[in-house]
């Protein structure tokens, strides 16, 4: 086990630095290539030619691309120096650069944003997993029934519905009429209370939107696993129904589900920009609109790599739970 683990974080350890060179190509290699210069982002497009190029020197932008890149590791490790003598200015670690609109380091920018996403993330989950679950556990067992078919009708529409558009629906009915709080993000240690009524609504709207997939795909796990042998044969032992369909029926239909959501919650964790944008939290996928509306690139990088770095984490973790809910995992 403990080589397994050694060798997955050697894996996800060299896919976050791919992922960081690609990303770092593709923000500061494209612009030049479309003729959109950093520089011209970072100082404005009327500036004159000797502050354009004042600003290529101090961002590093006139060196090769591979010395740029190991700047940019040494500043993610380390810190690095902008500019040289007494105009230099310092960035420490883990050092993203500074963003083009507001002059500010993007490290702390993100950090600051970073509770309102993970408590509407991880909010959200917690709803979306029981529900998908539940209902799609009690939809295959009551296969063909009204309630079959109903529960997987209102997760066709969840599944179609776009985010935007529950999102807008609910603000109409639940805080317009019902006059529900206006969503809003209060730290979880100020005021427990406002930070749940705070975000009860976005977690509803992305809950009905995920919980839709996994209920169908719990509903389409259960039925074929209750169709295998073992489970006939731990029926005629004279198991409980109940030790059957949660002990060897659901435990070994959750692996799929394992898989899907440990990307769902860090692609979320990356950002969750439709909803924070209609619910106007202020999280990494809000400033990552702001920053694609206004071409700010360090600010796009910075999310890019936090996502990805989120995503390949739940892909570990998602690893080494397969051996913990599926024992034929750990025989393999």
């Amino acid at each position: 086990m403990l080589t397994y683990l050694i060798r997955r974080l050697f894996n996800a350890v060299v896919t976050l630095i791919v992922v960081t060179f690609v990303t770092f190509c593709v923000f500061f290699l494209v612009p030049k290539a479309t003729g959109s210069d950093p520089a011209l982002l970072y100082i404005g497009k009327q500036a004159d030619p000797v502050a354009i190029e004042g600003i290529r020197t101090k961002l590093g932008l006139n060196d090769p691309i591979v010395v740029q890149y190991g700047k940019f590791l040494k500043g993610l490790v380390a810190g690095r120096d902008y500019g040289t003598g007494t105009d230099a200015t310092h960035c420490d670690a883990p050092c993203l650069g500074y963003s083009f609109k507001t002059n500010q380091e993007v490290w702390p920018l993100l950090t600051d944003a970073l509770p309102v996403t993970v408590s509407l993330a991880i909010g959200a989950a917690v709803l979306w997993v029981l529900m998908g679950v539940v209902f799609g556990v009690i939809s295959a067992l009551r296969r063909g029934t009204i309630w079959d078919r109903s529960v997987m009708g209102i997760a066709l529409a969840g599944v179609s519905l776009p985010i935007y558009f529950t999102g807008l629906l609910s603000l109409s009915i639940f805080v317009y009429w019902l006059g529900w709080p206006n969503p809003s993000y209060t730290p979880f240690v100020d005021n427990p209370w406002d930070w749940f009524t705070g975000l009860i609504l976005p977690w509803i709207t992305l809950a009905f939107l995920f919980a839709a997939t996994y209920a169908r795909l719990t509903r389409a796990n259960m039925l074929e696993t209750l169709g295998e042998d073992y489970i006939r044969t731990a029926r005629a032992k004279g198991l409980r129904e109940r030790t059957v369909i949660g002990k060897h029926g659901l435990r070994s239909g959750l692996t799929p589900l394992v898989t899907v959501f440990g990307l769902d919650l860090g692609a979320l964790l990356g950002g969750a920009v439709l909803t924070e944008a209609v619910y106007n939290l202020r999280g990494l996928g809000y400033y990552a609109l702001n920053a694609i509306r206004t071409s700010d690139l360090p600010v796009i990088l910075g999310v890019t790599l936090f996502a990805a770095s989120f995503i390949v984490i739940m892909n570990l973790i998602v690893d080494l739970l397969y051996g913990v809910i599926d024992p034929r995992v750990r025989l393999g």
